[in-house]
């Protein structure tokens, strides 16, 4: 074998405990014993181990119990719970609570053998994809922006050539694309990144709020102003200043800020001191300033000067290839920010992201695989979890007319089969029928194992 496996058997029965070691140690893993829970984690610390099988019915801490704390500090160790006939759905009870699987006493040793290679060949095959996956990620990664497009890849390489400068960047694109986060990597590449990032929405303010926020303002300069106050143009310092929606700023705003980047100097709101800008300056927007310009709504002078280098960010809909990849990247943040486990997306889930044509694009997509985590009751985000509606063709939509029961019977066992990752034992289990009977259906329906997208 390549590498040494580790196996814990944990059993109060020494009969178990011995003849398990020594069946397994025939196989060539590594094998120890405990005799009770406590002791099981006592020898967790010893090694890395790759298996713990965990009798269900021990005095003291049952096994459940010790699945749970094994998961807390070694969350990689796959857990067999080894059961009697008659507590079986008590084991299957405790996959729903996290065991790999379970086995039924008195063991075969060759279906035991069976049994415990295919779990390793399995969680190797996991570590690979892992490792890969990261690699992947490192690849199409730019700090919080992931993307395989070849349109935002060539971004990604501008992004990494313009931070070197410091000359002005405007950032195009619709709602929720990733304007900030693109200015944010910007500012992470440049000689600046430990300088603030400060960021102003022009949007959300009016015209009088919006130049105090930009310029901050002296005391006594209107009413309520009863002590000094810094701009976010003089936060910034020699960091970076992000102007959100530029195209809804007024025209008085606009010749403001004109003057501002041409002189690189403002005064505050009611004062005389001329303050330096060191900043850099990155604007972003949803509008077509072009049209705004014809329409008389925004200075040509101020879009050239804004416009030095430009960046538009394209849609989702045009790089539905992302999708995938940014579900993914939200489910691993999600799973640390939630304290959750989920393993990834059902495909006939991921049909739907897929099919949907995202019009708050990426920030829409995030909402809608947070709340996917918040309401899915087990490891795979399933059609039900996602507040989309289903395209009609998709199955599983709810207008099922035309179809025969024999399909609708096809895609349920289809779609059970994959949630679980073709893992015969608990299908049958949750369709409620026996593993002869699971392999009757799949080979009347043809049915072939397809790979579950983990995005």
């Amino acid at each position: 074998m390549e590498s040494k496996v580790n196996i814990l058997i944990v059993d109060d029965e020494e009969i178990v405990r011995e003849s398990l070691a020594s069946w397994l140690g025939e196989d060539g893993y590594e094998v120890a014993a405990a005799e009770n829970g406590a002791r099981a984690l006592e020898r967790l610390p010893e090694r890395d181990w790759n298996l713990a099988m965990v009798d269900l019915k021990m005095p003291g801490m049952d096994g459940i119990q010790l699945m749970d704390e094994i998961r807390k500090t070694r969350p990689e160790t796959i857990v067999i719970i080894m059961t009697a006939y008659a507590t079986v759905d008590t084991a299957v009870q405790a996959m729903k609570k996290g065991a790999y699987d379970y086995i039924v006493k008195p063991f075969n040793p060759e279906d035991l053998s069976m049994t415990i290679r295919k779990i390793i060949e399995h969680q190797k095959l996991v570590k690979e994809n892992l490792y890969l996956r990261k690699e992947l990620k490192k690849q199409y990664r730019l700090h919080d922006m992931v993307s395989k497009n070849h349109k935002m890849i060539e971004i990604f390489d501008l992004v990494k050539t313009v931070a070197k400068s410091n000359s002005i960047v405007l950032v195009q694109g619709e709602s929720g694309t990733g304007k900030e986060l693109l200015s944010r990597a910007i500012h992470m590449e440049s000689p600046r990144k430990d300088e603030p990032f400060v960021s102003v929405s022009c949007a959300a303010l009016t015209e009088n709020l919006l130049e105090s926020e930009l310029f901050g303002y002296e005391k006594g300069a209107f009413t309520g102003a009863d002590q000094a106050r810094s701009g976010k143009m003089e936060l910034a310092k020699d960091g970076t200043l992000f102007l959100d929606e530029i195209g809804d700023i007024s025209l008085k705003l606009q010749m403001d800020l004109l003057r501002v980047i041409e002189q690189r100097e403002f005064r505050r709101v009611g004062g005389t001191q001329l303050i330096p800008i060191t900043s850099r300056i990155i604007a972003a927007t949803n509008r077509d300033l072009k049209k705004a310009i014809e329409e008389g709504k925004f200075r040509e002078d101020l879009y050239y000067r804004l416009n030095v280098i430009s960046i538009h960010i394209p849609p989702l809909r045009e790089r539905k290839e992302d999708i995938p990849l940014l579900v993914e990247h939200f489910l691993d943040r999600f799973n640390i920010e939630m304290g959750k486990n989920v393993d990834g997306v059902a495909e006939s889930a991921m049909r739907l992201l897929m099919e949907h044509d995202w019009p708050g694009n990426a920030r829409e997509l995030r909402n809608v695989i947070e709340r996917a985590m918040v309401v899915t009751k087990g490891r795979m985000i399933l059609d039900a979890d996602l507040s989309l509606p289903r395209p009609s063709g998709v199955p599983g939509a709810p207008d099922s007319r035309g179809k025969s029961l024999a399909e609708m019977e096809k895609e349920h066992i289809r779609q059970v089969l994959q949630e679980n990752r073709w893992n015969i034992i608990r299908s049958a289990h949750i369709l409620g029928i026996d593993r002869v009977t699971l392999y009757n259906k799949i080979r009347k329906y043809e049915l072939k194992k397809e790979p579950v997208l983990n995005t």
